[in-house]
């Protein structure tokens, strides 16, 4: 399924090393809700937002962040408290790391007005402060912010912004990748030619910044020109192979990478038995991924292929994502610990392949509970597996809950008519 469908995380890794320390690394910005929230009055949530102000260091910062979002309902108080602190202010009362650990907040719980508030306010400090790796921080915190609540003309006008400043090598270094998030914003409103012609501009002028090669790929494939989008990852692959000078390890992680692209366009070419063949290569190098036993579990069982290795293959998915978690993160609480909804619908839609429909049910309601499960797709499998068992009125709910919440890709779109026209037999 799409939302299972990880994002390259090239360009990421190379704007976390660019950062450094800066970013807050291995984090998870949206936890489970922690304490109930606490009264309190304007007076004292300014005060807490005053406070922000006396901590100094990316680490001090970094933790302030995570333990502000362990408590979703008092983060988006203390952001409302603080929004009216610097309401119509020249002069801001709170300082560069304050600023930027309430924009990373309202990140976090997806306050865009807040989100652009702040990070406003901290390209301001950055700017006064010639501070040049905290102002391409903010600017990528914002530039992430529009992207994300799919507002792609205002990520367009911000990456305008920053290309125009003028900075020192890490500033510079960092424009490629502002290119590239523009080419995408402008694909996103419809600017095929314009964001084309940008990107051909760019390949030309550095013909092995590969990461640009791959932008060109993913455009063909939004753009539906899936056998020109295999040919250009096929093609990358192979420079990337005959490329000299890289280490040895950063060549293999490159082109896992690209080999799982290029196993999710040709399942949207319906050539499974290519994209099985590249998940399996993936395996062989990692037996234990998550990812790949579940994209290539769900795949099989999706086209009603091997059922009974789909099902191993995505509880070994489960099993090793709960080490991993684990692992990461020992003091996990109980209530915190929750497996993957995108690996719960595998399992689910496994067991629905093989008609066990009440167990099927069970995963697939456990992969709705969480916020990242509430997603069409889910909820399009979960009431084929509730009308199985008789359950119509709650078939019919599933799928106009997954309705309502449907996204805008061409997939999704897809989808939506698909689950409308089953909603129409079922009232009939």
């Amino acid at each position: 399924m799409n939302m299972r469908r990880q994002v390259s995380g090239r360009a990421l890794t190379v704007l976390a090393l660019f950062l450094g320390a800066l970013l807050v690394a291995n984090k998870d910005l949206y936890p489970a809700l922690g304490k109930a929230p606490v009264p309190a009055s304007e007076e004292a949530l300014q005060k807490q937002v005053l406070e922000l102000n006396d901590i100094t260091g990316s680490d001090p910062a970094s933790g302030k962040i995570i333990e502000l979002l362990e408590n979703i309902p008092n983060a988006k108080k203390l952001l409302a408290a603080a929004v009216r602190l610097v309401k119509d202010k020249k002069e801001p009362p709170v300082n560069i790391t304050a600023s930027f650990i309430l924009a990373r907040v309202a990140q976090g719980v997806k306050d865009i007005e807040a989100s652009e508030t702040f990070y406003r306010i901290t390209v301001e400090h950055a700017k006064k402060l010639e501070a040049p790796q905290k102002l391409a921080l903010a600017y990528s915190g914002l530039m992430d912010v529009y992207f994300q609540a799919k507002k792609y003309a205002e990520t367009e006008k911000v990456c305008k912004e920053f290309l125009e400043l003028d900075g020192d090598e890490n500033v510079e270094r960092l424009k490629n990748i502002v290119q590239r998030r523009m080419v995408l914003a402008l694909a996103r409103q419809g600017q095929v030619e314009k964001a084309n012609e940008m990107l051909e501009r760019m390949i030309k002028r550095e013909p092995r910044d590969y990461l640009t090669v791959e932008l060109k790929g993913r455009l063909q494939r939004e753009a539906g020109q899936l056998d020109e989008a295999v040919k250009t990852y096929e093609d990358l692959m192979e420079k990337i192979k005959n490329e000299k000078g890289l280490p040895k390890d950063a060549v293999e992680e490159y082109l896992s990478d690209l080999r799982y692209t290029l196993s999710g366009v040709f399942v949207d070419l319906k050539k499974i038995d290519k994209a099985e063949e590249q998940l399996r290569a993936l395996l062989v190098k990692d037996p234990d991924n998550p990812t790949y036993n579940n994209d290539l579990g769900y795949i099989l069982a999706d086209h009603d292929m091997k059922l009974d290795e789909s099902e191993k293959l995505v509880r070994k998915a489960l099993e090793e994502d709960r080490k991993q978690r684990r692992k990461a993160n020992p003091d996990l609480k109980p209530e915190q610990d929750k497996d993957n909804p995108a690996y719960l619908d595998s399992l689910g839609w496994v067991l629905f392949k093989q008609k066990k429909f009440k167990e099927a049910k069970t995963y697939l309601q456990q992969a709705t509970e969480q916020e990242a499960g509430k997603h069409l797709e889910i909820y399009d499998h979960l009431g084929d597996v509730l009308l199985q068992l008789g359950e119509k009125p709650e078939a019919l709910a599933a799928w106009k809950k997954g309705v309502e919440i449907a996204g805008e890709s061409k997939r999704e779109q897809q989808r939506k008519v698909e689950v409308e026209k089953k909603i129409k037999e079922m009232q009939k």
